[in-house]
């Protein structure tokens, strides 16, 4: 049995030629490879959940806490403890005279009787409302149950008797009453300091009243309270359960959240902003408004909120249980894969940075709202239903929202204009993929321009293309990183991979979606743009279900065959992605050198007129200018974008779906084609 490593099997009937059935149910296998590792370095976690003292679920249920009737009890039987502890005589080591039987005045219910005496030991007997009080050790008090008819009835001195008992027809036997379940006899230790016994008089008289007020507290506290911003109702809650129990944080996992409730923990300091829109949903921006953090806020707060950044979020509509909406939108199953997905692809660099995932009824916050309409507004590709149009969504409408660290731009809306900058894109994507496959045998299958996103290192973010002096001032060797652009891959909501239970468990698990049922392969395309990704998502099914890409006639639906494994459907996107690249390149901007000297005008009759002997002869060499540096580099700046583009030239021949290199059969041998042949170099990928 061979380890899988940089060269993953092609797809199955591929292999044999032979169509074969799929298992419907491939859930869960035996794991027979060795642990995978995810190679380039990762920055270091942004600290999550910032928003958390602001949420009204978190304090709520602090409170509750506290008023519960459970925790009141705990609490009072605390203080009947500390304070029987406290009360103490003066110790003359004299002896200790047995106890009498316990007596109680006649309607002193809930007092009790004390009888002093300053050379002997002084017992309490306290009738206390609840069902057991036990000590901590360290209170220096012996505490048992107390059971009057087993104690024993020895009579005290004569001497004893003369000063506060009363005559037998005002003495009786006290008779507990039903609320009093158990009698607690605490017996002080006559080691206590003497400074003591001035308090306890106060805080034995005080016990009673505390029990009592107690017992009334217990009886009229009602049930355990959840947040204001909750939804309490237990099917809705029970239906995306699932879904919570992804969330990181007890307020995201605590049940279904009102969506104007959720949205207003971020009050005023922050603006949604639409960025972008889907099939799925859409996706909002936070921006912190520095302005008013300032005011509101103190420095630490704000510096914890600008190191978390600005939030991502992915708003998805999700299928409801039953009545409307119940046939459309994403089902719970399938925003559960891609939260999956999400956590367990989240240390490989090149993907998306995972947060949260929040579950939410109702219908769009203001704040949300008017972001919507500002992007209707000034977007020409918002096609998605109104959130406020109640046709489209009604007020029980369940929302799942996937909170992601800001990845930036996406390339669809991004124009390149140097070869510099495509180096970048195409081989950030493909060493993500070849990360990816090795550590979850990882497909994405819906790699468009939209899927992708960009940002630049460079300080500010400034995504130009990179100028001559900076090309020469780069140290790469292999031409990968002179642009500064970092791609990440998102949206998981089609992809496939396997995930991992447990470092110690051998099974793992699919998480794949069926294709099949989302009707995309028919779809023919209004241009070329459009007419390729069709045309892709076509190849990608052929692939899988034949082998060949090029065979894309209809054949008949197998269940379970999406969650197999075909890894080659990552270089048909691959390629895809840098034939987009290459035909929607704009042309570059004009170059902002200085226009080269005019020759000087005929020399002057000065010109035989000799030097000063004053004139100092230390610098003989010419001075050359920056531009000048620059102009003579040129040449070596235009061989470099040259031998860039032989180099994606080669790689569209290895990819081509007809006559492409037979032995490339995924992302991970197209990365170690490119390492061997010196186009990426080790440090690139490990």
């Amino acid at each position: 049995m061979h380890e899988v490593a940089m060269f993953p099997p092609s797809s199955p009937i591929a292999v044999t030629g032979v169509e074969r059935s799929w298992n419907p149910k491939p859930t869960t296998r035996t794991r027979t490879v060795a642990q995978r590792k995810v190679y380039g370095k990762r920055r270091t976690d942004a600290p999550r959940a910032v928003f958390d003292q602001r949420s009204p679920a978190r304090v709520v249920e602090r409170l509750d806490l506290k008023t519960s009737g459970e925790e009141v009890g705990e609490e009072a039987v605390e203080d009947v403890r500390v304070k029987l502890a406290e009360v103490a005589i003066e110790e003359k080591s004299t002896p200790i005279a047995p106890r009498k039987k316990d007596v109680r005045k006649k309607g002193g219910a809930g007092k009790v009787t004390r009888k002093e005496r300053k050379d002997e030991e002084v017992e309490i007997v306290q009738s206390v409302e609840v069902e057991e009080l036990k000590p901590t050790p360290d209170e220096e008090a012996h505490v048992q149950d107390s059971k009057p008819a087993d104690e024993p009835e020895n009579e005290e001195p004569e001497q004893s008797r003369t000063e506060d008992t009363e005559t037998p027809e005002a003495i009786t036997t006290p008779t507990l009453e039903k609320r009093y379940e158990t009698m607690v006899e605490v017996r002080i230790s006559p080691k206590l300091p003497a400074e003591r016994n001035r308090r306890r008089i106060k805080a034995c008289e005080s016990t009673a009243e505390t029990e009592t007020r107690t017992s009334r507290r217990n009886k009229d506290k009602p049930a355990a309270r959840v947040s204001s911003g909750c939804v309490t109702d237990e099917k809705a809650n029970g239906y995306v359960r699932p879904i919570l129990n992804e969330a990181l944080s007890a307020a995201a996992a605590q049940s279904v959240q009102k969506f104007d409730s959720w949205a207003a923990r971020a009050g005023n300091l922050l603006e949604v902003v639409k960025i972008a829109e889907g099939s799925y949903g859409e996706v909002y921006k936070l921006r912190l408004r520095e302005e008013v953090c300032k005011k509101e806020m103190s420095r630490s707060k704000l510096a914890r909120l600008k190191a978390y950044g600005d939030g991502v979020f992915k708003v998805v509509p999700l299928r409801a249980l039953s009545g409307p909406g119940s046939k459309k939108f994403t089902s719970i199953n399938e925003i559960v894969s891609e939260v999956k997905m999400l956590k367990y692809l989240d240390p490989i660099p090149g993907f998306a940075r995972f947060r949260e995932i929040h579950v939410v009824q109702g219908r769009f916050p203001e704040s949300f709202q008017k972001a919507w309409d500002h992007y209707k507004k000034t977007k020409d590709d918002c096609l998605n239903p109104n959130p406020s149009s109640k046709r489209a969504y009604p007020d029980s409408q369940l929302w799942a929202i996937v909170e992601m660290d800001d990845a930036g731009c996406e390339l669809e809306k991004f124009a390149w204009t140097s070869i510099f900058q495509i180096y970048d894109i195409f081989w950030g994507v493909a060493m993500a993929l070849a990360r990816a496959e090795e550590y979850a045998l990882f497909e994405h299958r819906d790699l468009h321009l939209g899927n992708v996103c960009i940002r630049s290192t460079r300080p500010g973010g400034c995504m130009d293309p990179p100028t001559n002096a900076e090309i020469t001032n780069q140290s790469s060797k292999s031409g990968f990183g002179i642009s500064t652009l970092e791609t990440t891959i998102i949206d998981y909501s089609l992809s496939r991979a396997q995930l991992h239970l447990s470092a110690e468990a051998e099974a793992f698990e699919i998480a794949s979606s069926d294709l099949d049922k989302k009707q995309i392969f028919d779809a023919i395309g209004r241009d070329e743009d459009e007419i390729m990704l069709r045309n892709t998502y076509r190849y990608m099914r052929s692939q899988l279900y034949h082998g060949e890409p090029l065979k894309t006639e209809k054949s008949p639906v197998i269940p379970g065959i999406w969650a197999e494994y075909a890894p080659r459907t990552n270089l048909v996107w691959l390629l895809f992605l840098l034939q987009s690249l290459l035909k929607n390149k704009k042309p570059e901007p004009a170059s902002s050198l200085p226009a080269p000297r005019q020759p000087l005008a005929p020399c002057s009759p000065n010109k035989s007129v000799k030097p000063t002997t004053t004139a100092s002869k230390k610098d003989t060499k010419p001075r050359t200018t920056p531009a000048v540096a620059i102009i003579h580099n040129q040449p070596r700046v235009s061989d470099l974008k040259q031998t860039l583009e032989k180099r994606l030239a080669s790689v569209l021949e290895l990819l081509d779906l007809e006559h492409g290199h037979e032995d490339m059969c995924c992302a991970a041998d197209l990365v170690a084609y490119a390492i061997d042949s010196q186009w990426l170099d080790d440090q690139d990928f490990f």
